[in-house]
């Protein structure tokens, strides 16, 4: 059997979404740009998957930007909004918690001269709401969050951080990075009070290289791509029509019986948190979202377990897939106070609608006839 565990990384696409990416391509490959019947279609297309994702966050057509991904849409929104807001101060806030994409982004921004503030997190992932009153300055011009931790699965209380930001000075962007959350909560931006939110379109069950930008309207931002002035001169270059009506189709479908399926997916973590954890020496450490279960197997490294478990078919994390590959301790884990023994022993388990209780079941088999082996070479 084998059990892909490792949805927080990248998600199998729809059915019908590798399908109508393949009439694009084969049939309807015209460029949207292109005065012609084949240019009218692709443009179709694009119209399409706009509404489909506006309907979605209940925002304006006018304020989606397609991208390449969420790692583009977290530097569009830190970059072109730091740009932007420059002359009325230089300084920015981030937690401590944040994905690659963005923490990244500001180790650049402070090159360039900008003061980064980093404000903690609880024990359980939780953004320190006094630090964060306490760290607002008159010189502050954006603040950015994940609303959903991609290795813990930690939710934000981003409505909350937004009010605070706002009652303070009104005039302070604020970006939400809600890669994690869209597809698995129902949220709309204008609720949470976001000027500036990513999502992702592999996350949701849609193609790679795409990801949206939500702006909401009169965000003053600048663009960090220039070119040929499409999306409204927001994000230049040719776009990537299969891609993109993917992703507005995956939005759609992703929403579509969205209760039932998040109950399935939330029902499946639960049954696997409960039966590994009677097991010796394995902790949780998982957040609220329904998808993303952070587990500890002390005494035993998290890329010899993960190994384990691959040899037996099960597909899972040992972090975030975009560093998971290049040896370190995560920010995260240390960020939530776990001791060195959970630090080198945690491996993120992350599940999707097209998941089973049985393959569940087989997991948690395997890690109950593998752990016995390594304990036993532990103990020598």
């Amino acid at each position: 059997m084998e059990a892909y565990f490792d949805n927080a990384a990248t998600t199998a696409v729809f059915p019908e979404v590798k399908d109508i990416m393949i009439k694009l391509m084969d049939e309807d490959y015209g460029n949207p740009s292109s005065l012609h019947m084949k240019g009218v279609e692709a443009e179709r297309y694009i119209k399409t998957a706009t509404t489909q994702i506006a309907k979605e966050l209940k925002c304006q057509e006018k304020e989606i930007v397609f991208t390449s991904g969420g790692t583009e849409a977290n530097n569009m929104a830190i970059i072109g909004g730091a740009m932007a807001h420059r002359r009325a101060g230089k300084h920015i806030i981030t937690s401590e918690i944040e994905h690659a994409s963005v923490s990244a982004t500001m180790d650049f921004l402070a090159k360039e001269g900008y003061e980064i503030s980093v404000v903690g997190v609880d024990s359980v992932g939780k953004l320190k709401l006094d630090e964060l009153k306490a760290t607002l300055r008159p010189d502050t011009i954006l603040v950015s969050v994940m609303y959903v931790n991609n290795e813990i699965g930690a939710i934000q209380p981003v409505e909350e951080i937004g009010k605070i930001i706002k009652d303070y000075n009104s005039s302070i962007l604020y970006h939400i990075d809600a890669v994690q959350a869209f597809g698995k909560l129902r949220f709309t931006p204008k609720k949470l009070g976001a000027d500036l939110l990513s999502i992702s379109g592999h996350k949701i069950h849609g193609p790679k290289g795409s990801g949206v930008l939500y702006i909401k309207e009169k965000t003053l931002i600048r663009p960090i791509i220039y070119g040929g002035g499409q999306q409204k001169a927001m994000r230049s270059g040719t776009e990537n029509v299969p891609a993109i009506a993917g992703m507005g189709l995956a939005a759609e479908l992703m929403y579509k019986n969205h209760d039932a399926k998040m109950e399935h997916i939330r029902g499946l973590k639960e049954a696997f948190i409960d039966k590994v954890t009677t097991l010796e020496n394995v902790f949780d450490n998982s957040g609220e979202a329904p998808h993303i279960a952070s587990v500890s197997f002390v005494g035993i490294r998290s890329e010899v377990m993960l190994h384990a478990l691959e040899e037996r078919g099960v597909y899972v994390s040992s972090g975030s897939a975009c560093s998971s590959n290049k040896p370190h301790v995560s920010n995260v884990l240390k960020a939530i106070g776990l001791d060195n023994t959970k630090l080198e022993s945690t491996l993120r388990f992350s599940f999707s609608e097209f998941n089973t209780m049985e393959q569940v079941e087989y997991a948690v088999q395997v890690i109950e006839e593998i752990l016995p082996v390594f304990r036993r070479y532990i103990r020598k």
